[in-house]
């Protein structure tokens, strides 16, 4: 999935014109949100792994279903890779399924990425075409509510987090200043350690690149 991010394309989710600014967001440390980059692994770790994916796409999909848990168990698991997801918004339900995911927190953030990416047929590619259709997004925003309580979300919460205006500010502002300094124009992007590698790849491919890092290359 092809990303260029332009003021047009932010304009069209509706995020307006603060937004596009990435003014900071004060308070938002308070509201136990999980802000910035969230680590997975050990800090420590070696190699570092930053990927950039749209909780919408694909590929980001069969990436986490098909590659992420052997490369999880084989390298974060074992303290030699630490892993980052920054997320890419192509549309309003990748904004709010992210939001939804940072609404529970450091300690639930990875659960609900994981699960949004896992479950994206169930709650986003079987009801896009019907809202495409209708404009109606209440079905969505429902399936990813659904997600958002197998971390213990309550209704509530979620309502308040996505309409948080200072959280998609914060979300936004860093979604546009990481993805411009890194030059990422596709969603999955991966940087390991530097070295940038796109779409969504075999485990077996990924792990001749990190042993290639380990060994300092």
């Amino acid at each position: 999935m092809t990303y260029r991010p332009t003021r047009r394309e932010a304009l069209a989710l509706g995020l307006g014109a603060a937004a596009l600014a990435g003014l900071p967001a004060f308070g938002l440390e308070d509201k136990g949100y999980a802000l910035g980059d969230v680590v997975i692994g050990d800090p420590d770790a070696p190699v570092t792994i930053i990927e950039y994916a749209s909780l919408t796409c694909p590929h980001c999909a069969s990436f986490h279903v098909n590659a992420w848990p052997q490369i999880k168990a084989d390298y974060v698991d074992t303290g030699k890779v630490k892993f980052i997801l920054r997320e890419v918004y192509f549309d309003q339900f990748g904004l709010w399924s992210a939001m939804i995911a940072r609404c529970a927190g450091t300690e639930g953030y990875p659960m609900l990425i994981g699960k949004f990416l896992e479950r994206q047929r169930g709650w986003y590619l079987d009801h896009v075409a019907a809202f495409n259709e209708t404009k109606n997004a209440a079905p969505i925003i429902e399936e990813m509510m659904k997600i958002g309580r197998l971390a213990g979300l309550s209704n509530d919460r979620m309502n308040s987090c996505l309409g948080d205006q200072a959280l998609l500010e914060r979300m936004v502002g860093d979604f546009q200043t990481n993805s411009a300094a890194d030059n990422v124009r596709s969603t999955p992007t991966f940087l390991i350690n530097g070295e940038l590698v796109s779409g969504s790849v075999p485990a077996g491919q990924m792990a001749e690149v990190i042993e290639r890092k380990l060994a300092g290359g």
